[in-house]
């Protein structure tokens, strides 16, 4: 049994991360504004994390075996994190993303050779941060969202006081009513209504993973490994929009109907006219088993035609 501190953890994978931590059998403390009460049996420290002073008191004395941040975006809020558990915990393991290697922003040219990215792509000794930035700004921090995970990664990486790990999670899908992006409904309620999916021509394929295989490799990697610096979380096997696109009209008995935008312009979530996919085989290296992306993403589209269906019948 451990100790662990869970930083957010109120939606989706991360509220599944703590709910898998207590049915192993650790004690949780999750942190958050207190807008949203923890799963039974968890702790409860209320505190906003960008609050340096009111976060350190609301601990108090408390030490963690590992502490898991699922909602670090910014280097400010990484450097705050840094300060305050430093000493308090000897893990650290944030949950990252993809979206470092967004080939988009021109950080990682490997993606353009249409090989599976590594871990090493992005070189977190010498990533540049830049913490005088308007990150408390949703109008900059959204379009920098990628950009904003790296230089976090960046800081809690030199931090040290404990040891660093980032778990960069591929595209999440399944869920049902959990899943509150709305990128997997927007192919449902469109295909179900038999209107235009926009897709790039020749869309490529990415990389994906079921939200509880995510909340899984949380939970492995704080309690159950000890590596350190980054490792790329997503299923085996790939998929592109229009294969996406015919899972869900296999389950809503319609043809997928498309609409090839122009380069430059934007398309559907999941719709890349770029490579982007990322390789599993550190994590691999490391223990972790995943599962294939096809063993699951039928039982994922089942479950969002569900609730598009539930959500059509009420209306």
């Amino acid at each position: 049994m451990q100790e662990i501190c869970v930083i957010g953890g109120s939606r989706y994978f991360g509220k599944l991360t703590v709910e898998r931590l207590l049915g192993a059998g650790h004690r949780v403390t999750v942190v958050n504004r207190g807008s949203t009460a923890p799963p039974a049996g968890a702790g409860h420290v209320v505190a906003d994390r960008n609050d340096e002073r009111a976060l350190a008191a609301a601990l108090g004395e408390r030490a963690f075996d590992a502490v898991i941040d699922q909602v670090c975006y910014t280097p400010v809020q990484a450097a705050i994190a840094a300060r305050v558990f430093g000493g308090r915990t000897r893990r650290y393991v944030m949950a990252s993303t993809i979206e470092v290697y967004n080939p988009a922003s021109g950080a990682v040219p490997a993606f353009s050779e249409g090989e599976p990215v590594r871990e090493d792509a992005v070189d977190l000794a010498t990533w540049p941060v830049h913490p005088d930035r308007p990150w408390h700004d949703m109008a900059y921090l959204e379009p920098h969202y990628g950009e904003g995970k790296r230089q976090s990664e960046a800081v809690l990486s030199h931090a040290g006081g404990f040891a660093f790990a980032s778990v960069r999670c591929a595209h999440v899908l399944g869920g049902g009513a959990q899943e509150f992006t709305g990128r997997l409904a927007h192919y449902v309620e469109r295909i179900a209504r038999g209107e235009e999916v926009a897709v790039h021509d020749g869309a490529l394929p990415s990389v994906f993973i079921h939200y509880e295989e995510m909340a899984e490799q949380m939970v492995w990697a704080a309690t159950a490994a000890d590596f350190t610096g980054p490792v790329n979380a997503c299923s085996d096997g790939t998929l592109d929009a229009r294969g996406l696109g015919a899972a869900i009209g296999a389950q809503v008995g319609r043809e997928p109907v498309y609409r090839v935008v122009p380069p430059g312009e934007e398309a559907s979530p999941f719709s890349f006219d770029l490579h982007f996919a990322m390789s599993n085989a550190r994590a691999k290296r490391l223990g972790f088993s995943f599962s294939h992306i096809d063993d699951w993403l039928p039982g994922a589209v089942a479950e969002a035609v569900g609730v598009y269906s539930a959500t059509f019948s009420a209306v």
